[in-house]
């Protein structure tokens, strides 16, 4: 029986073949393979000596920092699972989190006790388990995560870890209502990672800067890769997003990789010439673009100034893993498109309410088949049969298939407008309006209409110093798109009124919730 070894087994490994290889860092510290692997037996042997058992869930608050590389690798030791709880969250939504994949644990920086404080004594944990680091400790109700782990043994723990056991809860973003937790295996990362390595061609002295949040399944899964062939990972710390210093730290850090969202790339292109002439980028050779589509204009500006580089895009899910890539030849000739299948993966199946495979280029709810798919919802049997078809996979999205094999994403299923009988997918209207010159952001919703049921609703964030109209909008999408798919109604808003999930994903369910009373007695527009 082939068995992978675990991305945790990987690091033990890596620190026999190349112990004094850099590992992980941050821009505080760093780590060598061995002493990431001693680091990381020392936690996991202490939090088995404050009480803690194979399968108990131990919830993560922090900022993006090397913690987070100990943290699941040592959980991981100990046969933990670890629970990352995204640190955008108030004080309620955290306490949902943590109450519901009954987490037995709690390791907090120290920048965010507050979050902690106004919930802590309702929460079903020890007072020993809850863990703190960071370099402002003074409170006495938490357990120093430094003093832990100078307690602990520093050989491997005597836990019998198996591939197919549970390495983490992935709380999904909730675009569609309430958080789920996604239970992902220690194979489904180690598959992944060795998977992702292989297409994408990274190398075992490569650096991977990880700029999303590790909270974040993304940076999870590129973290289990380069963990996987021993590379080492640079964890972004900055706390909120300044471009020109992202742009500063991938030349100064020599990185090889990075995974960002079409705003972070725009936002660097659209620095200074003479601060974009000053970092030398020449050492980046793959770059993806994730969580949401890019358009022509900013993949070929990208692939401009970072010359030497190989552009990806992927589609994939906290749930199914990464499912597509669209590869660096591909990205100009198929645009628009989320790629192909990954390798050692089966075919995308795209299925009609029946069941049915749909005709090729037809609009079908996406099912994957991959070996990197959760297990399952936490708790939640019955979300967890709607989302499987047997070993094929679905989130909700309706894709459809060209005659080449490649995939377009149409919509979430359940983001779907039904107007005047008619489906209106508002990805596709998202793409028309979005060509304005003047947009720089759009997202469509479906909002209750007295004739049509459901008619189009624009949110729109224009360009920096742009002025445009919702009239001039419709006039100038009137030979683009059809009369029931133009929005009857618009909302122009700030960029920072957009509701976004943590990798920048539109908050659908969101903008419904704000903007369906507002629309819903208005009068509207001649389309």
């Amino acid at each position: 029986m082939l068995v992978l070894p675990t991305i945790p087994q990987s690091v033990a490994m890596h620190a026999v073949l190349h112990p004094e290889k850099l590992a992980v860092r941050d821009s505080q510290r760093s780590l060598t393979y061995r002493l990431w692997d001693e680091r990381t037996n020392r936690l996991a042997n202490a939090l088995a000596g404050i009480g803690l058992h194979k399968g108990d869930r131990v919830a993560i608050l922090a900022y993006n920092c090397i913690e987070w590389m100990e943290i699941y690798v040592a959980l991981g030791k100990a046969g933990l699972i670890a629970v990352p709880v995204n640190f955008r969250l108030v004080a309620e939504e955290i306490r949902y989190i943590v109450e519901d994949c009954g987490a037995t644990a709690f390791i907090v920086q120290d920048e965010l006790l507050d979050r902690v404080d106004g919930i802590r004594e309702n929460l079903d944990i020890e007072l020993d388990c809850f863990v703190c680091f960071g370099g402002q400790i003074a409170d006495s109700r938490y357990q120093s995560y430094e003093s832990l782990i100078a307690a602990g043994r520093s050989s491997a723990p005597n836990v019998e870890v198996m591939p197919t056991d549970p390495w983490a809860i992935m709380y999904t973003s909730g675009t569609t209502g309430s958080p789920k937790g996604a239970i992902r295996s220690h194979v489904s990362h180690s598959s992944l990672g060795l998977v992702i390595a292989y297409d994408m061609g990274f190398l075992g002295d490569d650096t991977g800067l990880m700029v999303m949040p590790m909270c974040h399944v993304n940076s999870l899964y590129f973290m289990g890769a380069y963990a996987a062939i021993g590379g080492c990972c640079y964890v972004y710390d900055r706390k909120s997003f300044d471009p020109e210093h992202l742009l500063r730290t991938l030349a100064a850090e020599g990185a090889a990789f990075t995974s960002l969202v079409p705003t972070h790339y725009i936002e660097m292109l659209g620095l200074p010439t003479g601060v974009k002439a000053r970092c030398d980028v020449s050492t980046v050779r793959k770059l993806l673009i994730s969580s949401a589509p890019a358009r022509r204009e900013t993949k070929v500006a990208i692939m401009e100034y970072f010359g030497n580089s190989q552009l990806f895009e992927a589609y994939g899910s906290t749930e199914a893993g990464v499912v597509t890539l669209l590869r660096p030849d591909e990205q100009l000739t198929h645009l628009g498109s989320i790629g192909r299948e990954l390798t050692c993966t089966g075919r995308v199946r795209l299925l009609d309410d029946t069941g049915v495979d749909v005709p090729e280029d037809e609009p079908g709810e996406l099912f994957s088949h991959t070996p990197f798919v959760f297990d399952g919802y936490w708790n939640l049997p019955q979300k967890t049969a709607e989302a499987f078809r047997g070993p094929y996979c679905s989130v909700g999205d309706m894709a459809r298939r060209d005659d080449e094999g490649f995939y377009y994403l149409v919509d979430r299923k359940s983001n779907m407008i039904i107007s005047g009988g008619e489906n209106v997918y508002p990805s596709e209207v998202e793409q028309v309006l979005g060509a304005h010159p003047a947009v720089q952001d759009i997202a469509v919703i479906g909002v209750p209409d007295h004739t049509w049921g459901e008619a189009v609703h624009a949110v729109v964030v224009l360009q920096d110093g742009s002025a445009t109209s919702a009239a001039e909008i419709i006039d100038w999408c009137r030979d683009r798109l059809a009369g029931y798919k133009r929005p009857r109604s618009f909302a122009f808003i700030p960029e920072a009124q957009m509701p976004r999930t943590a990798t920048g994903k539109i908050l659908h369910r969101v903008l419904r919730e704000r903007h369906v009373s507002r629309v819903h007695d208005a009068p509207g527009l001649k389309t």
